[in-house]
């Protein structure tokens, strides 16, 4: 958001855009011309609010159904169809039972964002014309390709994943940022989104597995490791060499890459601190945004 906000700014607001996951909902925001409520909106994000959006599954191939937020953030603009957006868009999905790369340009923008955002072990695969799809950052992380295919002359692309590693390298910057209270004042500890997690699961299971792993999302000790870094950071290394053969053959004319690897991927409560990252690295480049597009 920060990024797209700031390039409007500098008078270099882009023509198109393409995006997997978040860079999915962000850009699908930004064409059709709501980014700035959607920002409004984020900014205001408690861990509270994050809890009550979990609705947890554990049967259908994720961690998380995805329905509540998906329903919200339909409630909160309606739907529109991609070919009928202010600007050309792309969503980037991956097909699970192919491995091939899906280019959604066209239907609702919600289920094309729905299933650009299926993190494999947090968000459960999505159905879309009969094909399952995972999040679009295992076949092509940062969608250069589809700028390009979309008429793209000078491509900016921004690489959110560029120091994630940092959170499994850094423990002890990780906790301290997370000793932090939200906003709003909101102290809620990760084991109340556990509890939330598991609220459907029987109490002796849910007795088990609370037992089993008290650091689940996030560990309160620096020397311990939660699910939600591990299936993160590992899918972060994995999307990296992707992304790293990808643009080797096709790279963009600038890369931004802004420092965001101690925000977790539950973390929702903290946009307003990714965004000002965002805007952060925008002025960084100014100049040199500026010399390249004229």
């Amino acid at each position: 958001m920060g990024v797209l906000q700031a390039l409007k700014e500098a008078g270099m607001e882009p023509d198109i855009v393409a995006g997997c996951s978040m860079g999915a909902l962000v850009g699908g925001a930004f064409a059709a011309g709501w980014l700035d409520d959607l920002e409004k909106w984020a900014v205001t994000i408690t861990r509270r609010d994050i809890v009550r959006f979990l609705d947890l599954d554990i049967t259908t191939g994720g961690l998380i159904d995805g329905t509540r937020i998906m329903e919200f953030l339909q409630g909160f603009k309606g739907d529109f169809l991609i070919e009928d957006l202010d600007k050309p868009y792309i969503a980037i999905a991956s097909e699970l039972y192919t491995g091939r790369e899906l280019w959604l340009r066209e239907g609702s923008i919600f289920t094309a964002i729905r299933a650009s955002v299926s993190i494999p072990g947090f968000l459960r695969p999505y159905k879309r014309n009969g094909k399952w799809l995972l999040d679009g950052g295992l076949t092509n992380p940062v969608p250069v390709s589809a700028c390009r295919a979309l008429g793209a002359d000078i491509i900016i692309a921004v690489n959110p994943n560029a120091s994630n590693f940092s959170t499994l390298r850094l423990q002890g910057v990780e906790k301290k940022h997370r000793s932090v209270p939200g906003k709003n004042g909101d102290r809620d500890s990760y084991a109340v989104v556990l509890d939330r997690l598991l609220e459907t699961v029987p109490t002796g299971v849910k007795a088990r597995i609370s037992s089993l792993t008290p650091g689940f999302l996030k560990p309160d000790a620096p020397d311990t490791l939660g699910y939600g870094d591990v299936v993160s950071t590992s899918i972060d290394i994995m999307t990296d060499q992707i992304m790293r053969n990808r643009l080797a053959g096709d790279p963009p004319d600038i890369m931004l890459a802004p420092k965001v690897g101690h925000i977790g991927t539950l973390e929702f409560n903290r946009a307003e601190e990714a965004i000002e990252e965002g805007r952060r690295i925008v002025q960084q480049a100014l100049p040199e945004l500026k010399n390249l597009i004229g």
